[in-house]
């Protein structure tokens, strides 16, 4: 099973999916274009959370992080004058430095992820969706700014004139990533925000192609007109869809089989232009997380 992840919505899916199956069936592909160096060290946000995840420290409450982290080495920077854009705990960092001495050595991303999942005791294969460094960016009245600087920095406030992918152009999916692709037939899209968690990954050169030969499957992280969490409906509106679920079927539709979206979404299913099925998709358990990836389980059984 291979699914497309960012950050919260899609984990939240790989926790009730992990306790399904064996985690060596499992191959997630991560969004790295919100990646941001950090204090001299490269922070991945949703690749770190999904290695977390697997490794049994990923802090649930939240949705980032390491759970009961202690942050000695942030509070002492900031009594330095170093304000980190990002709150980093000790044995987050600790993850961070490993990764990012490893790349000075010369390893790629790819390779620093595989011996930091391997460290972490992780038996799932996680696999950033590129080697080459891009950046999600978003274009404000106040300027251009990073996702972080955005998300993080100015708590997701500022209007939405555009997203760009800096560099996207020079990047494509690793071998390691088309290795997988061709190998598997079934791809769960998570309910990760559809333009700056997934929208990268699907930017890569040849993707969106090689995913349409695929059984494709997406969660819908919009219920209603309003995203779950996160800023995902002012970007796609900042995109041109419609912040709803069915903004975000058309966002996919050229790749994707079936389209799941919430039992209390008030969408019109005639208006999708995919098969729409419906399930409980907030995920506020663990038994609610299994029984959502059970149900989307079942349903590549009805792809022909």
């Amino acid at each position: 099973m291979i699914v497309i992840s960012g950050g919260t919505g899609t984990p939240k899916l790989l926790q009730g999916l992990r306790s399904l199956m064996p985690e060596e069936d499992i191959t997630v592909i991560v969004n790295t274009a919100e990646d941001i160096m950090i204090s001299g060290n490269l922070v991945s946000p949703d690749v770190d959370t999904v290695l977390y995840l697997f490794s049994g420290r990923l802090d649930d409450a939240k949705w980032w992080g390491v759970k009961n982290d202690t942050f000695h080495t942030f509070q002492a920077l900031k009594k330095m004058g170093i304000d980190e854009k990002l709150m980093i705990g000790d044995m987050d960092r600790a993850a961070h430095i490993f990764r990012t001495a490893l790349m000075r050595n010369g390893a790629l991303l790819t390779e620093a992820t595989e011996q930091l999942s391997s460290a972490l005791g992780i038996k799932a294969r996680i696999l950033p969706m590129c080697d080459e460094k891009v950046d999600t960016m978003i274009d404000t009245p106040q300027g251009l700014m990073h996702f972080q600087d955005f998300w993080v920095g100015a708590h997701g406030e500022p209007d939405v004139l555009d997203v760009r992918i800096k560099n996207i152009g020079r990047a494509k999916p690793t071998n390691e990533v088309l290795g997988a692709l061709d190998s598997e037939e079934n791809v769960i899209i998570g309910p990760s925000n559809p333009i700056t968690s997934i929208g990268p990954i699907l930017a890569l050169k040849g993707m969106r192609k090689k995913l349409s030969r695929k059984k494709v499957i997406a969660v819908s992280p919009i219920i209603g007109d309003s995203p779950v969490s996160g800023p995902a409906g002012k970007l796609m509106a900042a995109q041109g869809f419609p912040v709803s679920s069915c903004g975000v079927a058309e966002y996919y539709k050229k790749i994707l089989d079936i389209m799941v979206i919430d039992r209390k979404d008030t969408a019109d299913e005639n208006d999708f232009p995919v098969r729409t099925v419906r399930y409980d998709t907030l995920m506020t358990s663990v038994e609610k997380s299994k029984a959502l990836a059970e149900n989307i389980l079942g349903l590549f059984r009805d792809i022909g």
